[in-house]
């Protein structure tokens, strides 16, 4: 939304919105501490302040002199706005890029070329050496005209700073995973091209063998990786076919009695009749296959699998299934983390990522998962599906 001033520090709207109140301080009862900025009452009827906003917001006349200055420029800036009002814009807020150049005789928003819109975005420096998010626009009357009002928007760089220490730290966790299997691969492909004809029959399916397993791990991580990204993109496809839960859960108890586990380990519990469900049956294993490995490579005791028909958090038809197991629980203080990426509830292996893509997936699927404590005083991770019956079937 555009906040407008003129010269006298009162507000105009955007073309088509209610009009503005006249000049003046606002309402008693809606006035907020500090200068009267200028507003703009929308649609609705409420009064949109440059001090709601989010972000910093710096506005500057015809003539170069500050006329807004809001709380969040004041925050990011350490300026406070009484101080900032009327003066320049190069002193209210002195700019340098990463070079120390002044941005203000740089970017010359007045006097430069008229053909200019704006400034994109980029990383500058206010004094002391903080990083701030620029983006400035310039409000002409006429294209080629001059600037009748500079728009500045501030942001911090916290965010973006999370998001790469995130990505890093993915980079570096990947290589990690990777350097092992493929350091075995190399070696012992390496042993079997120099040493053929040394080896027995045994030791060479032995050593084929341990390459094809590691070679699967690479291929999961792979998977995994791609899987974050449709995820933090918004475009994880889910291909909606009628499942069987009760079906898939025994077929992934029965991977794990044939793994070595005791059939007595695993109780599975049903309340019939379970709605017909639609979703894309290679996600929903891979969402239960994570479930029960974590519960059998972190858990302790009988692991618990039941599945009822519920209702969604969004009203809709569908089914629960709850996987629990007896082990030491996870603590009150990580259950906030544990759908978060690189949580690990142990350091017995893994890359921390299984349970950040399950919480995706249930997503894409218009469900919801939460995690909790059993009554055996293990962990307990419950999700929801709806029935998700393609419109031609309504």
């Amino acid at each position: 939304m555009d906040v407008r001033t003129s010269d006298a520090g009162t507000g105009t709207c955007p073309p088509g919105a209610p009009a503005a109140p006249p000049p003046g301080p606002r309402p008693a009862e809606a006035v907020p501490p500090g200068p009267a900025y200028p507003w703009c009452s929308g649609p609705d009827g409420l009064g949109v302040h440059p001090d709601d906003l989010p972000d910093g917001l710096v506005i500057a006349d015809e003539n170069g002199r500050v006329t807004c200055f809001n709380a969040a420029a004041a925050r990011l800036t350490g300026t406070p706005s009484a101080d900032a009002l009327g003066l320049p814009v190069d002193r209210a807020l002195p700019l340098e890029d990463l070079e120390g150049r002044r941005w203000w005789a740089l970017t010359d928003p007045y006097g430069g070329l008229a053909i200019r819109a704006g400034q994109p975005e980029r990383n500058l420096l206010l004094p002391g050496g903080r990083e701030v998010l620029v983006a400035a626009r310039y409000v002409r009357d006429r294209p080629t005209g001059p600037v009748r009002r500079l728009v500045v928007s501030l942001r911090g760089t916290e965010a973006r700073r999370r998001t790469e220490l995130s990505h890093a730290e993915l980079i570096a966790t990947v290589a990690h995973e990777l350097r092992s299997p493929l350091t075995s691969v190399k070696g012992f492909t390496a042993t079997l091209l120099a040493k053929w004809e040394r080896f027995t029959d045994d030791q060479k399916r032995l050593m084929l063998e341990t390459v094809d397993a590691d070679a699967n791990r690479v291929t999961r991580l792979i998977a995994e990786l791609l899987d974050i990204s449709r995820i933090d993109s918004g475009r994880l496809e889910v291909r909606r076919q009628p499942v069987d839960l009760t079906a898939a859960v025994r077929r992934h108890v029965q991977a794990h009695t044939e793994a070595g586990h005791g059939p007595e380990r695993f109780h599975i519990r049903v309340r019939e009749p379970l709605p017909r469900l639609w979703a894309d049956p290679d996600k929903v294993d891979q969402v239960l296959g994570n479930l029960l490995e974590n519960a059998v490579r972190h858990g302790g005791g009988t692991v618990t699998i039941d599945l009822v028909p519920t209702v969604t958090h969004n009203g809709a038809e569908g089914t629960a299934v709850t996987v629990s197991d007896e082990g030491p629980g996870i603590p009150e203080e990580s259950m906030a983390r544990v759908f978060t990426r690189f949580w690990r509830g142990s350091k017995r292996g893994g890359t921390g990522l299984g349970l950040y893509i399950v919480k995706g997936i249930v997503e894409a699927h218009g469900g919801a998962i939460t995690v909790g404590r059993a009554r055996g005083g293990g962990a307990e991770f419950r999700f929801t599906l709806p029935v998700g019956t393609p419109a031609f079937m309504k």
